[in-house]
């Protein structure tokens, strides 16, 4: 007989899926850096530094970047329609975010943003997602493609669900990752199969190295199933060519996988000489038609110049798939009964935000080019400043949100780690938290070619906080390369 005062549940029986999973960006460094934060705020002068600085996690609001004003205005009377007819509501309200609210609630039973919608989303909601697509690539989308989803993460575990029967299939994933789908394969039974991006080229996917690592998981009975990509990249901060895309598409179609195209950050792009392409509008440009090709393409409106994470609105749009698995991948979304609709209502807007001739246009583009001005002037400081470290290189941020540079580690640092039971870049991010308050995250938690060391750094605190992590980072560097030089 069991003892009355044990737990029915411990780390020993609890599914062991669960304890193989891991996610970074909310790691060790993350508590810690919440717990420093709580003793400055009960102690102040507790520690070196007056404030912790987060630049672990894509979360652009919780660090100051304002919401779009239309995007908000359009919510708040959804939400409040009974406000909609008051005469003072068109002197606090653009006229066309007023008009643009009417059509959304005509759009929704009952007109109640606080009722469930059909599973798949709103179906004019669905609609217009569908019409900015096809104004984005140049081809026809269709609505019922499309599923409305509590931003991209739902979407990754359903297809995983979708995919993975059991730790023989394999799903191709790049490295590094956004840890995401490593946790979501992990907790799915599945096994990740690593492809390596070209740090040498600015994380170029080079096709033959992913070739290379399929025929090898191949050899070892795995079922490889899919291909993820993630354009631009997390934690890379690469914008893939058109060529390279093209590549992948006809390696996908040639192996018979699943591409799984995550574009989350299709907004953020910071030089001239790129743009980002879907690989839908690749695929089709190829001419490659709906029956063609398995693409499951990701959006949210958490990342962009939007980034309304709290929010949590995103979608799927689900291409080259059979009828029958359509069904289930609706039956699936059917059990979370529906995503929130505010987060619906978001994905609409940011696939068709305010046009030319539209009223709210000229500050609606004043606040989107603002935002990723801003975003790329702070990829170029924290960019510069990390190539100016000893020991440090960093490629370019072409788009996305993110940093990656490399850590060429002294030896003594690296043995100073294996004591402290630590991994080296870790190591080195929690002596950085304690010495300044800027919080990274090692980029041992995104997977990394074995020896080499990283650490992720977001471009995403406000531009008047920017000088005071280089300074805060170059000074601890320099001090950290000090005490561990060979």
């Amino acid at each position: 007989m069991s003892s009355a005062t044990s737990s029915p549940v411990t780390v020993e029986t609890i599914n062991p899926k669960v304890l193989k999973c891991e996610y970074a960006v909310r790691g060790e460094i993350v508590t810690h850096a919440q717990r420093l934060q709580q003793e400055l705020q009960e102690k102040p002068g507790s520690h070196p530094f007056d404030e912790i600085l987060y630049c672990n996690i894509g979360n652009p609001q919780s660090l100051g970047q304002q919401p779009i004003t239309f995007f908000r205005e359009v919510l708040a009377l959804c939400d409040h329609p009974s406000i909609l007819d008051r005469e003072e509501t068109q002197g606090l309200f653009s006229l066309d975010a007023i008009a643009r609210a009417r059509q959304i609630l005509n759009q929704i039973p009952s007109r109640a943003t606080g009722a469930y919608s059909h599973s798949q989303g709103i179906k004019g909601l669905r609609d217009s997602i569908a019409a900015g697509i096809a104004t984005r690539d140049g081809f026809p989308a269709n609505a019922d493609d499309i599923f409305l989803t509590d931003g991209a993460s739902p979407v990754v575990h359903m297809m995983m669900q979708l995919l993975l029967r059991s730790e023989e299939d394999g799903i191709l994933c790049p490295i590094p990752q956004y840890p995401l789908y490593s946790a979501s394969i992990a907790l799915h039974g599945g096994t990740l199969v690593p492809y390596y991006l070209d740090e040498a080229t600015g994380w170029g996917l080079e096709v033959s190295e992913v070739k290379k690592q399929l025929e090898a998981a191949r050899s070892k009975g795995i079922i490889v199933r899919a291909l993820v990509v993630i354009n631009p990249g997390n934690p890379t901060g690469q914008v893939l060519a058109e060529d390279n895309q093209r590549e992948i598409v006809e390696f996908c179609k040639k192996e018979g996988l699943v591409l799984l195209a995550d574009e989350v950050y299709q907004e953020n792009i910071y030089i001239d000489n790129k743009k980002f392409n879907s690989f839908k509008k690749i695929s089709r440009s190829m001419g490659y038609g709906e029956k063609d090709i398995a693409l499951v393409s990701f959006q949210s409106v958490s990342k962009g110049y939007h980034g309304e994470c709290g929010k949590r609105g995103g979608y799927m749009e689900v291409t080259g798939f059979s009828a029958d698995v359509r069904e289930q991948i609706y039956k699936v979304a059917s059990v979370n009964l529906c995503s929130n609709i505010s987060g619906q209502i978001l994905a609409s807007l940011v696939m068709n935000p305010p046009k030319v001739g539209d009223k709210s246009f000229k500050s609606f583009s004043a606040e989107k080019n603002g935002i990723l001005s801003s975003l790329g002037r702070r990829a170029k400081t924290l960019e510069d400043a990390f190539n100016s470290l000893e020991g440090v290189t960093c490629n370019k941020a072409e788009g996305a949100m993110y940093l990656f540079p490399w850590l060429h580690l002294p030896q003594k640092a690296i043995k100073a780690a294996e004591a402290a039971k630590k991994a080296p870049d870790a190591f080195y991010a929690h002596r950085l938290l304690d010495a300044t308050g800027v919080v990274v995250v090692p980029g041992s938690g995104f997977g990394q070619v074995p020896g080499t060391w990283h650490v992720r750094c977001t471009i995403l605190p406000q531009e008047d906080k920017i000088p005071a992590i280089v300074s805060r980072l170059t000074a601890f560097h320099e001090a950290f390369m000090d005490e561990f030089r060979d």
